[in-house]
């Protein structure tokens, strides 16, 4: 896939996802207590070929004891809109928002400030990217993808293994990332693995996030509660009539509904990793999901709209040549007592 050819983002994607994901290469993993489904990446025919978040491990679905998590929140991929819009009943999404489960992105682009217009710039988990002029980086904006990389699948019954390989010599950026989805023996939990190792000549500093796009059965968002082991100090509270915070608890007042959007800060939070700790619980459908992480935190928000509640932590990232960095999330899938 290395130097591959330029995909040309606004025609490609003018599609509706349905169809797109029928001829999507997936990989499904199981354990005796819950089964996952997954796309691959693939620059041809994979579901998600945007040019915002990390390729690998794009959640479809995992079921546990009856229920189903994740999934597809939105109706259609629409090439004019920016991120997230809505039309009739339909919520439309951009090429590179259409993603879905616990999607990671590396928010800051390696080498874009540097970059000249026509230039190239990394972003970890897609490629190398071609700068379309002198504005700000914004993960909105289009931008072609000139090399994909070397990608590598590994599957076993109970994990998937994928690794990245990238070399981008008009930058100076090389790395070798890698992903391993894996289920732990007869629990409801899976692990998300990751390892960056910079083998470029340049120190990789970023700041990476996961989007976590829950669903819950795919209810609409209406009783949810997210708690964390802290108390909160939020520097972007939700409006009050749509969520409040309590402590270490941040409640929805009502459901989600139209186009309105509930989000806020989950900020709060000190320097030990044991902070890096998220449920989220929807009573209605008598789910929960405890996700874990083993760094400090740099930020945590939630972001939702009527389809979809996300808790978005995020972590520094910082590689020098030759070295290597590692982090991990564990989710927990449970059942709320009746």
């Amino acid at each position: 896939m290395r130097r591959s050819t330029i995909i040309p983002a606004v025609l490609l994607f003018a599609v509706v996802v349905a169809g797109w994901a029928a001829t999507s290469p997936e990989a499904t993993i199981s354990n005796k207590q819950i089964r996952v489904t997954m796309y691959l990446p693939d620059p041809v025919n994979g579901f998600y070929k945007g040019a915002r978040f990390d390729w690998s491990g794009i959640i479809s679905s995992v079921e546990f004891g009856g229920h189903n998590f994740y999934g597809q929140w939105f109706s259609k991929i629409d090439p004019t809109v920016r991120d997230v819009s809505y039309k009739d009943d339909d919520i439309l999404v951009s090429v590179n928002t259409s993603a879905m489960g616990p999607a990671e992105e590396f928010q800051t682009p390696l080498g874009y400030d540097n970059a000249k217009e026509g230039d190239s710039f990394v972003k970890i988990g897609v490629g190398v990217l071609k700068k379309r002029n002198d504005t700000r980086y914004a993960f909105a904006n289009v931008y072609d993808i000139v090399d994909h990389g070397k990608w590598t699948v590994k599957q076993t019954a109970n994990s998937v293994e994928f690794t990245q390989e990238l070399n981008d010599n008009a930058t100076g950026y090389a790395y070798l990332y890698k992903k391993t989805i894996r289920l732990t023996e007869d629990k409801p939990e899976m692990v998300i693995e990751h390892s960056l190792k910079n083998i470029g000549k340049l120190p990789i500093t970023s700041l990476v996030y996961n989007h976590n796009f829950t669903l819950f059965d795919h209810l609409p968002t209406s009783d949810i509660t997210v708690t964390v082991p802290y108390e909160i100090k939020s520097t972007r509270l939700p409006e009050p009539n749509a969520a409040v915070i309590t402590g270490n608890r941040f409640v929805y007042a009502k459901a989600v509904e139209n186009t309105e959007r509930v989000a806020g800060g989950l900020q709060g939070f000190g320097p030990m990793a044991s902070d890096n700790d998220f449920k989220i619980e929807n009573r209605k459908a008598g789910t929960g999901v405890h996700i874990q992480g083993n760094r400090p935190l740099q930020n945590a928000s939630v972001w939702s709209i009527r389809s979809v509640v996300a808790v978005e932590p995020f972590i520094e990232v910082a590689v020098d040549p030759g070295k290597d960095f590692t982090w991990q999330y564990t989710y927990t899938f449970y059942e709320l007592p009746k």
